[in-house]
C-alpha cells in the first residue's frame, strides 16, 4: 500500500472512531431491549459479556479519559516502527511524540484547573494545605467545551486533577531525560520544552583565570554530561514545583497569622521589635544606637513574657551577632519571608523576581544576601564566587532564624544537610541532593581546570561539604526509596516512575510492573492473558501500588514503552514489558475503543500480538466494527489468518473441562428413555426440548469467532477446517454419559455436559450456504451455493461461459473457438466446485447433522401439542403441521443415512467423526423410526412402510449404519424398534384398516404383504 493510500485508510480509521462510539452506545441500547444485531443472527437474549460490559467499572473511567486514549493513539499511530532513521540512538524522531503527549496532559490539566482551581482544599501528594478563604470547602464539577472538545469533568474529582499535573510533569521528565542521555541531530528551537531555556551550552573558547564565572559554567555544563543531566533533573524539579506548587502567599498563610499583621505581609519590617527598641530610647533619652551591654538591658529591653532578651538593633544579622531575639511576632514575620524565599529558589523563579518581590515589602536587602548564584548571575568572578558560597555554607551551618533561612543558604552555597532537613517530600529530597553534588561538581571542576594550568593561583577552600561522598543517581533514588519518611510518597506509581527515570532504570520499572501486573491478575484465578510463570521470584526494585484499575499508568507505560522501543528495539521486548501492553489493550477492549486495538497489539511480539488480538476479537460483534478490525490488522500487517486461527483455538481451550471417563461412545439423549407405557419393549418416544436453549457467554464467543472468517477473501480451507473444529468440539461436548456403576437401566442414568444449542445456533448463524455465496465470488469468480447446486445446470454453465468469454474474448476469435473454450470453462468450473465440496464436505456433513436434530425437535414440539386439543385427529391446522414437520425430518435425515461422512481427511479426523457418528447417529436413527411410527397412525399407514425402508438403508451393502450400531453396542435396540414397527403394522391390518383400500405404492412397493391373512380365515 503506498504512503497515500496508507494515509488515507488511517485517517478514514480514526474518523470511523466517531461511528464506533455511536454503534457501541446504540448496541448497548438495543441489546437491552433484547433485539438482535442486524445481519449476524445472535441470539435474543444477553449474553455473559453483555452483562459484564454492561456492569463493569471500566465504563467511567472510559468515559472520562475517552478523549485523550483517543489523542495518545492518534500520536502514536503517526510514529510508524517500521521507518528506518538516519540517526541511530537518537531521540529527535520521538521528541515531537512526548511532547504531544505531554500536550495532550497539559491541556487536560489546564480544563480541570477551571473547575477545581476554586476548591483546591484538599492536601496535594506535598501535604501542602490547598486552601481558598472563599470558598465553602466544596468544588462543583462542570462540564467544559473548548474548541470544540468536550470533556465529562462531572465523573472527575480533584484527584484526577493531582493525576493529571504528575502525568504532565513526568512527560516533561522523560523529554529531558531523552535529551540528557542520547545526542540529538540539532538544538531544540527555542519555543520548545521552557522555551529554551534547558538547551544546552555549546563548548565555547577555552576559558582562562579571567573568564567570568558565568562564562566558566556554561563550559562545565558543555563538556561534563554528568552534570548536564544534574543540571536537567534540577530544572525539572523547579518546574515541576512551579507548576503544580501553591502559591506563595498561601504556603506563608499560617505564618503571617502568628506574625498579627493582618491579611498580607505588611511591609513594615521587624514591626513590634522596631517599637519596642524605640519605646526604650524614649525611656532612657539615649541618641544613639542602643549598646546591648548597657547595664540593664538584659532585664528592661525583654520579650513580653519576660522570658527573652530583645534586640538592641535592626540590622539583619544582629540576632546572630548578639545571640537575641526578636519579638514572637516578628519571628513569625522573618520565618514567613525566608520561606517564601526558599520556596521562590526552589521553584527557579530569577532573581529579579525575588528582588522584587523583597523590595515590594522593604527587604531590599534580603535580595542582596542571597544574589551571587552561578547559574542565575552573569556578572563577578568565579575567585569571588568561591568566597561567597563558602559563607553562604557557613551561614546555613551556624546562622539563620530558622530552618528555611539554612536552607536558603545552603542550596546557595551546596549545602546538603540543611536542605535535606526542609524536604516535605521526594522532590525536595532529590533537590536538595542534586543541587549539593552539582555544585561540588563546579568546584572540583574549577579546581581541576586552574589548579592544573596556573599553579601561582591559589584557590580557596572547596566550599561543599567535603566530608559527604557524592553519590550516583542510582544510590540517590535508592535513598529515597528506603527513606521512612517519603516511603508512602515513594510507591506512588508516577512518582516511583519519575525514580526511575531519573536514575536511568525505566527498564527495571517497567519489569517490577510487568510482573507484578502477572501477579494481580493471576491472583484470583489463571489469567488468559499473563503466564503465571512470569511472577516475579524476588522483591521488586520499585514497589509502587498498583492495582489491576491502575488504567492511567497503564496508558503511560505503554506509550512510554513505545518511545524508548523506537531507540532501543531490543531491550524492551521481554514477556513483563509485553504484559503492560497486553493489560492496556485489555482495557481499550472493555472500555470500547475496538478500532484502538490492532495498533497496540501489532506492537507486540509476533506469537504475543496474535494471542492478544485474539482475545478480544469476541467482543466485537457489530459487522461494520469487524471490517474495519480487519482492515486494521492488514494495515498493521498482522496475521488475520493466523489471528482468527488462534481466537478459535483459545476459545475452545477456555471451554474445556474434564474429559469423560465412562463410555468408549457417548451419546445424546433424543429419546424419552423415562417414558413409561407398554412396558421395557414399547418403543421411547423423542424427548422435548432435548437441544435446549440455553448459550451460555463462551459458547457465543466461539460463535462470534467463527463469523470473522466470512470477511476475509478466500481461505476456504481454513474456514471449513475452522468450522470443522468448531463442530468437532461442540457436538463431543453435548454427549452425554452412562453413570459409572449404576445398576439402573443403562437408558436411564445420564451425566449431562450439553453444548448442543450452540451447536445449532452456529448452523443457523454461518452456514455453508452463506460461506459459499460469500468466498465463490473470489474463488471461482461469481457467487454460487455450492451445496445446493452440486450439479451445475446449462443454464449456469452458459452463464458463467458468457462472463468468462467477455473478459477474455477479441474481435477476431470465432465461434468455434468459444465453444471449446465454453465446453473448458464447465468442465474447470466443475472441477473446482468439486475441490471446495471435497473441503467442505466434514463441516456441511456437521450441519447437517444439526438441521436433523433441529428438525426432531420441532417435530417434537408440533407432536407434544397433541395433548392439548380436544379432537387431534380431525384438526386440520394440527395435522398440517404435523406433516410439515415430518417431511422435514424425513428430508434432513437422508444425507445421514446415505454414506455421511465416511471420507474423513486425515487420522485425526476419523477418530473425531468415528465418536460423533457412533454417539449420534443410532440415537437419531431410532428416534427417526419413532417419528415414522407416529406418522404411521397419525398421518398415513403408508409412513409405515418408510420404517422397513429404513431397515434395508441400515443393512444395505454399502452402508456403514449397521457397523455404527454394533460398535455402540446398541444393535439389540434397533431390532426391538423395527419389531415393533412391524408389530405396528401387523395390528393394523389385523384391525381392518386395510380392507376395502387400495393402498398405493411408495418407491414401487406396497403394504399389500401385510394384508395376507391365515388359511383359516
Amino acid at each position: 500500500m503506498g504512503s497515500r493510500a496508507r494515509q488515507t485508510v488511517r485517517e478514514e480509521s480514526w474518523d470511523s472512531l466517531h461511528y464506533s462510539e455511536a454503534s457501541n452506545a446504540s448496541s448497548r441500547d438495543e441489546a437491552s431491549e433484547g433485539d438482535n444485531v442486524e445481519g449476524l443472527g445472535s441470539p435474543t437474549f444477553l449474553t455473559v459479556g453483555d452483562v459484564q460490559r454492561a456492569i463493569h467499572p471500566l465504563q467511567a473511567t472510559a468515559d472520562r479519559v475517552g478523549k485523550q486514549v483517543e489523542r495518545f493513539a492518534e500520536s502514536l499511530d503517526r510514529l510508524s516502527s517500521k521507518t528506518q532513521h538516519k540517526f541511530e540512538n537518537s531521540c529527535d524522531h520521538v521528541l515531537p511524540l512526548v511532547a504531544e503527549y505531554e500536550g495532550i496532559a497539559s491541556r487536560t490539566v489546564d480544563r480541570l484547573r477551571k473547575v477545581y482551581a476554586p476548591g483546591k482544599l484538599n492536601k496535594s501528594p506535598k501535604g501542602y494545605k490547598r486552601k481558598d478563604r472563599g470558598s465553602s470547602g466544596r468544588s462543583t464539577p462542570i462540564p467544559i467545551h473548548e474548541d470544540g472538545d468536550e470533556i465529562g469533568l462531572s465523573n472527575t474529582t480533584i484527584e484526577d486533577l493531582y493525576q493529571w499535573e504528575q502525568e504532565c510533569q513526568t512527560w516533561r521528565l522523560l523529554s529531558l531525560m531523552l535529551q540528557a542521555e542520547y545526542p540529538t541531530k540539532e538544538a531544540l528551537p527555542s519555543d520548545m520544552w521552557y522555551n529554551g531555556k534547558l538547551k544546552r551550552p555549546a563548548s565555547r573558547s577555552p576559558t582562562h583565570r579571567y573568564s567570568s564565572e558565568h562564562d566558566i559554567w556554561q563550559t562545565f555544563l558543555a563538556e561534563d554530561d554528568s552534570a548536564w543531566e544534574k543540571h536537567t533533573v534540577l530544572e525539572w524539579l523547579k518546574t515541576s514545583a512551579e507548576s503544580s506548587g501553591e502559591e506563595i502567599e498561601t504556603v506563608v498563610e499560617e505564618l503571617e497569622l502568628g506574625s498579627d499583621r493582618g491579611a498580607g505581609l505588611n511591609p513594615q519590617g521587624w514591626l513590634f521589635s522596631r517599637s519596642e527598641i524605640k519605646k526604650h530610647k524614649m525611656l532612657r533619652v539615649w541618641p544613639k544606637p542602643l549598646d546591648p551591654s548597657s547595664p540593664g538591658m538584659d532585664t528592661s529591653l525583654v520579650n513580653p513574657d519576660r522570658t527573652k532578651r530583645l534586640v538592641s538593633q535592626l540590622d539583619p544579622d544582629v540576632f546572630s551577632r548578639q545571640a537575641r531575639s526578636l519579638r514572637e511576632e516578628d519571628v513569625f514575620f522573618e520565618r514567613a519571608q525566608w520561606r517564601a524565599c526558599w520556596e521562590m529558589i526552589r521553584r527557579g523563579r530569577s532573581w529579579k523576581t525575588i528582588r522584587e518581590w523583597c523590595q515590594t515589602r522593604k527587604d531590599g536587602w534580603r535580595a542582596l544576601c542571597i544574589y551571587g548564584d552561578a547559574r542565575t548571575s552573569e556578572h563577578g568572578t568565579w575567585q569571588s564566587r568561591i568566597l561567597w558560597r563558602r559563607m553562604c555554607v557557613k551561614a546555613a551551618k551556624l546562622g539563620g532564624i530558622d530552618e528555611y533561612e539554612r536552607a536558603v543558604y545552603g542550596v546557595l552555597g551546596g549545602d546538603l544537610s540543611t536542605v535535606e532537613k526542609v524536604a516535605r517530600g521526594c522532590d525536595d529530597f532529590l533537590f536538595a541532593h542534586y543541587n549539593s553534588y552539582l555544585l561540588r561538581s563546579f568546584d572540583n571542576f574549577l579546581e581541576r581546570r586552574f589548579s592544573s594550568t596556573d599553579g601561582s593561583i591559589c584557590l580557596p577552600v572547596l566550599t561543599t561539604s567535603d566530608s559527604i561522598q557524592e553519590m550516583s543517581s542510582t544510590q540517590i533514588v535508592d535513598k529515597m526509596l528506603r527513606t521512612e519518611l517519603f516511603e508512602a510518597e515513594a510507591k506512588n506509581p508516577l512518582k516511583s516512575l519519575q525514580a526511575s527515570l531519573i536514575s536511568k532504570r525505566f527498564g527495571v520499572f517497567i519489569q517490577d510492573q510487568g510482573q507484578k501486573w502477572a501477579q494481580l491478575a493471576n491472583k484470583a484465578e489463571q489469567s488468559k492473558t499473563m503466564d503465571k510463570s512470569e511472577l516475579q521470584s524476588t522483591a521488586p526494585t520499585f514497589a509502587a501500588d498498583v492495582t489491576l484499575e491502575s488504567y492511567d499508568l497503564l496508558r503511560i507505560l505503554t506509550h512510554m514503552i513505545f518511545i524508548f522501543q523506537e531507540i532501543d528495539p531490543i531491550i524492551y521486548k521481554s514477556s513483563a514489558v509485553e504484559n503492560i501492553i497486553v493489560a492496556y489493550v485489555d482495557y481499550l477492549g472493555i472500555a470500547g475503543k475496538q478500532q484502538l486495538l490492532p495498533l497496540y497489539a501489532s506492537r507486540l511480539s509476533s506469537a504475543r500480538a496474535i494471542q492478544c488480538m485474539a482475545r478480544q476479537l469476541p467482543f466485537i460483534t457489530d459487522s461494520r466494527e469487524r471490517k474495519t478490525t480487519v482492515q486494521l490488522m492488514k494495515q498493521y500487517k498482522m496475521n488475520v489468518k493466523n489471528v482468527l486461527n488462534m481466537q478459535l483455538i483459545l476459545i475452545i481451550l477456555d471451554m474445556q473441562g474434564p474429559e469423560a471417563e465412562n463410555s468408549n461412545y457417548p451419546r445424546p439423549v433424543i429419546l424419552d428413555y423415562d417414558y413409561k407405557n407398554e412396558g421395557p419393549k414399547s418403543m421411547k418416544p423423542v424427548k422435548r426440548g432435548f437441544i435446549g436453549r440455553s448459550i451460555n457467554g463462551d459458547e457465543q464467543d466461539v460463535i462470534n469467532a467463527f463469523e470473522w472468517y466470512l470477511l476475509l477473501d478466500g481461505l476456504w480451507q481454513e474456514t471449513m477446517r475452522s468450522g470443522t473444529i468448531l463442530y468437532q468440539y461442540l457436538l463431543g461436548k453435548s454427549l452425554y454419559h452412562k453413570c459409572r456403576g449404576c445398576k439402573a437401566d443403562n437408558h436411564t442414568a445420564m451425566a449431562e455436559s450439553g453444548r448442543l444449542a450452540a451447536a445449532r445456533q452456529l448452523s443457523k448463524t454461518v452456514t455453508f450456504s452463506m460461506i459459499s455465496l460469500n468466498k465463490t465470488e473470489k474463488l471461482l469468480g461469481r457467487s454460487i451455493d455450492i451445496a445446493n447446486s452440486q450439479n451445475t445446470s446449462e443454464d449456469e454453465y452458459n452463464e458463467y461461459n458468457d462472463e468468462y468469454a467477455m473478459r477474455r474474448s477479441t474481435r477476431s476469435r470465432s465461434n468455434s473457438v468459444r465453444q471449446r473454450r465454453g465446453s473448458s470453462s464447465r468442465r474447470r468450473l466443475q472441477a473446482e466446485r468439486e475441490v471446495l465440496l471435497d473441503h467442505g464436505g466434514t463441516f456441511l456433513g456437521f450441519e447437517n447433522l444439526m438441521v436433523a436434530l433441529d428438525a426432531l425437535e420441532h417435530w417434537k414440539d408440533i407432536e407434544a401439542q397433541a395433548k392439548t386439543l380436544p379432537d387431534v385427529r380431525h384438526n386440520k391446522s394440527w395435522k398440517k403441521e404435523i406433516q410439515t414437520a415430518h417431511d422435514a425430518v424425513v428430508a434432513s435425515m437422508q444425507p445421514l443415512l446415505h454414506g455421511w461422512l465416511q471420507y474423513p481427511k486425515d487420522d485425526a479426523e476419523a477418530r473425531a467423526i468415528e465418536k460423533i457418528k457412533t454417539g449420534y447417529l443410532p440415537e437419531m436413527i431410532l428416534a427417526y423410526n419413532s417419528v415414522l411410527l407416529y406418522g404411521g397412525h397419525m398421518i398415513s399407514r403408508e409412513v409405515l412402510l418408510q420404517c422397513m425402508d429404513l431397515a434395508a438403508t441400515v443393512a444395505a451393502e454399502h452402508s456403514d449404519l449397521a457397523d455404527i450400531f454394533v460398535r455402540a453396542g446398541r444393535m439389540s435396540e434397533l431390532v426391538d424398534s423395527m419389531a415393533i414397527a412391524s408389530k405396528s403394522i401387523l395390528s393394523a391390518a389385523e384391525n381392518g384398516q386395510l380392507t376395502g383400500r387400495k393402498w398405493k405404492k411408495i418407491n414401487g412397493a406396497s403394504m399389500d404383504i401385510w394384508s395376507v391373512k391365515g388359511a383359516s380365515e
